[in-house]
């Protein structure tokens, strides 16, 4: 037996330990970390296996084999110079791969068991029967329901022949078979009777494994049948069942012939009973062909077959199923249903889909957290403002929640239950603003829709239109949407006729539309108009008390997107965020937080400062002036970004590969695709922290 000294009691080494104390082949005679806590530690005490923080009080013992399981490199060359001649030494890369395949051996069998529990969950969980045998005719499975309906525990029957379970069983000659056999009656040894269907288990080779019936107590059904034998009560009833339905129905005989029709058909088709009662089938079509002559032909039935009824040549779909008794055809049955009532009730639905899209206003003054005084004086305002017709002007910088206040806005006015569309005005090409603005009509350019289109205004009629960055509309656009504004009607692209439109205008922005003014760029006559109820929303700088409300909001609300169960924030984290200016505003808060959260191992409740990422102190773009443009491009800004988040995340957990591609939810080689690509070294990094 080969004696083996294991270098390492961390995931990788722990791995091995289980692995070879399994077999009988390699003996470990001990286990070594410099760490006195390693994980592996208490597992090798349990099999009896020495520890030790010293791999050198052990390599001279008799040892045949040392793996290490540190995937250190100098530790690796130190045992290899210091072993003797006769040693063998594995590195660390074979204990991270062991480990690797270990765990995810244990995940797929996990993932087996958990499938295989949810089969035997649903098999046992249904109303019929089931009993499977495998080739040797022995009784390898019986669902709860095949126990109740057999009398007898899957205990006593696993493991059996089948035939002592049932003796008029047919499974064991589908194996010689190899054909299903399909709703066959069976009585039991107890008395009870059974409509069985049995299917042929087949193998990859084309044998039969096994075979399963699945069987339905038909009993009390059989007993009742026989109970009924007054054949005219039964005719009676079926005939007001009939006669009473709102369904248009006809029955016809073997011959197809006419045998009953109720009130529902003749008021679809306009035929009387005279007209159809002994008259072939086809007495009723105009277009089309008879369902059922064909449903008495082929015995089978028929479904959404559409064709034209009667004088009116009534559009129906139709149903038409075949009678069969003691395995003839007695006749059919066919069921109407009017095509115009069916659009109808399609046309309603589509209404009512179209009214609940509608109302998209998401967000109400309770979703705005805060307490401040400078929030809770922009909260006052705009309920009052939501009380009135005025046209509504949000003004901050990007970031502060300008949207949420102009949903809740809405949502508080009386136009809550119409519509609340939301536009961007930056995000649409100059060229396509004034048609989607205010629509078009039929030819008013290349590729216009056939018929027109309205635009966003007429939209939001008798509702409200939220137009985000208004600063940024050109000088033409501005004195289009004036005219909307002052006269309360619009011209569609390419139109001459007015609409007149009833909206509730809410408009923001985040640039100084009274410096846009003195730079021509912005028209003083619409800022006056828009301008009747100004709403200033505070930047985060200015009401950093409602920091504590607003990161226990965040942190409820990505617990439930991110499934995770973070509690609050330590007094030293939340320090940092105090002593932040926060240029992104809420926004920007929010992506810290989200951020903060993503490193965080899965089992800690608590923010810790170092789960912070890092936050730039640069200058703040206060509200009213522009931002420089650094003259990056975007995905030069997206890379930068992408570098700061994956420094931020493998330094968070201490340079651990593995955990840092599970905390950004990316694979292992991603990560390392995307550490390359950005020469992001460990040892580098170490040397800057």
């Amino acid at each position: 037996m080969k004696r083996v000294l294991i270098v390492g009691a961390g995931k990788g080494g722990t791995a091995l330990m289980k692995l070879l104390s399994e077999t009988d082949k390699l003996s470990v005679v001990a286990v070594t970390d410099i760490n006195p806590h390693a994980v592996g530690f208490s597992k090798a005490k349990s099999l009896g296996i020495p520890t030790g923080e010293n791999w050198r009080a052990f390599i001279h013992k008799d040892i045949d084999i040392v793996i290490e399981a540190t995937g250190k490199e100098d530790i690796f060359e130190q045992i290899r110079a210091e072993r003797p001649a006769h040693t063998v030494v594995i590195p660390g890369a074979v204990a991270y791969i062991t480990s690797e395949l270990l765990e995810e051996k244990e995940t797929l069998l996990k993932e087996f068991k958990q499938q295989t529990n949810n089969q035997e969950l649903i098999l046992n969980s249904i109303h019929d029967g089931m009993i499977v045998i495998g080739h040797d005719e022995r009784v390898s499975f019986l669902n709860k329901s095949g126990e109740k309906i057999l009398g007898k525990s899957r205990t006593s029957i696993i493991g059996k022949d089948v035939r002592e379970v049932i003796p008029a069983s047919g499974l064991p000659q589908l194996l010689e078979t190899k054909t299903k056999e399909i709703n066959q009656e069976l009585e039991l040894e107890n008395g009870k009777k059974v409509i069985t269907t049995r299917i042929p288990l087949i193998g990859a080779d084309g044998e039969p494994v096994g075979a399963y019936a699945v069987f339905k107590d038909i009993t009390e059904v059989v007993e009742l049948a026989e109970e009924i034998t007054d054949l005219k009560e039964v005719k009676t009833m079926l005939e007001a069942i009939i006669q009473s339905s709102d369904e248009a129905i006809s029955v016809v005989d073997e011959n197809g012939s006419g045998l009953m029709i109720n009130p529902a058909y003749t008021r679809i088709t306009g035929l009387e009973e005279n007209e159809v009662i002994g008259k072939p089938a086809t007495v009723d079509i105009s277009e089309g062909e008879s369902m059922h002559m064909k449903v008495l032909n082929t015995r089978r039935p028929v479904r959404g077959v559409r064709m034209k009824v009667g004088p009116a040549k009534k559009d129906v779909l139709v149903n038409v199923a075949p009678v069969i008794v003691d395995g003839k055809v007695k006749g059919s049955v066919g069921v109407l249903h009017d095509v115009t009532e069916i659009q109808s009730l399609t046309s309603e639905l589509k209404r009512a889909r179209q009214i609940i899209r509608s109302l998209e206003a998401k967000y109400t003054f309770a979703d705005i957290t805060g307490d401040s005084q400078e929030l809770t004086i922009a909260l006052e305002q705009a309920r009052v403002g939501a009380k009135t017709p005025a046209t509504v002007l949000l003004r901050g910088e990007s970031g502060t929640g300008k949207e949420l206040f102009a949903h809740a806005i809405h949502n508080e006015s009386n136009r809550r239950h119409n519509k609340f569309i939301r536009v961007n005005c930056a995000s649409i090409a100059e060229s396509q603003l004034e048609s989607e603005l205010f629509g078009y009509e039929d030819g008013a350019f290349e590729g216009a829709k056939q018929g027109g289109k309205k635009g966003y205004f007429e939209e939001a009629n008798h509702g409200s239109i939220f137009l985000d960055e208004i600063g940024e509309l050109t000088l033409p656009m501005q004195a289009k949407l004036l005219r909307v504004l002052q006269e309360k009607e619009l011209v569609r692209v390419g139109g001459t006729k007015p609409v007149v439109v009833d909206v509730r205008v809410i408009a923001a922005t985040n640039i100084n539309l009274e410096k846009a003014i003195m730079r021509k760029t912005f028209r003083d006559d619409l800022y006056y108009r828009l301008n009747r109820l100004p709403i200033y929303i505070p930047p985060l700088r200015e009401r950093k008390e409602d920091l504590s409300p607003l990161i226990t909001h965040l942190i409820q609300k990505l617990n439930e997107d991110y499934g995770r169960n973070v509690r609050t924030i330590d007094d030293e984290a939340f320090e940092k965020l105090v002593d932040y200016d926060w240029p992104g505003n809420v926004r920007e808060l929010e992506n810290v937080i989200s951020r903060a959260m993503i490193f965080m191992e899965h089992t800690e409740e608590v923010i810790r400062k170092s789960h912070i990422p890092t936050l730039l102190k640069t200058e703040t773009n206060h509200y009213g002036e522009e931002a420089a443009w650094q003259r990056s491009s975007l995905q030069e800004a997206v890379d930068d970004y992408e570098k700061s988040l994956l420094t931020d995340a493998f330094r968070t957990h201490n340079f651990n590969k593995t955990k840092t591609a599970k905390a950004l939810g990316i694979s292992i080689r991603n990560l390392y695709y995307k550490l390359e690509k950005y020469q992001l070294d460990k040892d580098d990094l170490q040397g800057f922290s």
